[in-house]
């Protein structure tokens, strides 16, 4: 399933178009999340060269101050969630929070595998977090992208008043269904 997703109101960026993620979960493989961004691709804050990234040995505190992919993972109408960045160079964090924006800890745990795809139009990140969330489990899309000249937009399913916030409720708009299904 792909989802668009939209650009913060108050954050709009010169060269990116559109952000996009493809959604698929599955029994066998687990969750995989593919980010695609549209726009000229030269302007942006992006690593060069595509294919298999090399993942960081530990996680990287920081990544969404520049070019970041986000997923926040919620069960639904409880308070605790999961947040995993991933940087577009290999760099990855995961936080486990017990309510909003209250940290419990970083989590040591690694992608399972990432794979960049870069052209002139387009830039596309592939991660495979290697978890099973639940069938019903509410799922947060968001992306941080910076261009050259320091222009940072913000990008999310959805968005709440005010400025950009990729923790708030409003933010986990995806209900996940059936395996094989989102």
């Amino acid at each position: 399933m792909r989802k668009e997703l939209i650009c913060h109101p108050d954050t709009p960026g010169k060269a990116v178009r559109t952000v996009a993620v493809e959604v698929s979960l599955s029994f066998e493989d687990g969750f995989a999340l593919r980010y695609i961004v549209g726009g000229v691709i030269a302007d942006l804050v992006l690593p060069h060269g595509e294919g298999e990234l090399v993942i960081a040995d530990s996680a990287t505190d920081g990544l969404w101050e520049s070019t970041c992919f986000e997923a926040f993972l919620t069960e639904e109408g409880q308070p605790d969630y999961t947040e995993f960045n991933y940087g577009p160079d290999g760099r990855w964090a995961c936080y486990q929070f017990d309510d909003y924006r209250s940290l419990l800890r970083s989590d040591e745990l690694a992608p399972w595998e990432m794979v960049a795809e870069r052209g002139e139009q387009s830039y596309g990140l592939r991660v495979e977090p290697g978890i099973f969330p639940d069938i019903g489990a509410k799922l947060a899309l968001s992306a941080v992208i910076e261009e050259l000249d320091g222009t940072k937009s913000y990008w999310a399913l959805a968005h709440p008043p005010g400025k950009p916030d990729f923790h708030h409720p409003d933010c986990f708009a995806l209900t996940l269904e059936a395996r094989g299904r989102a």
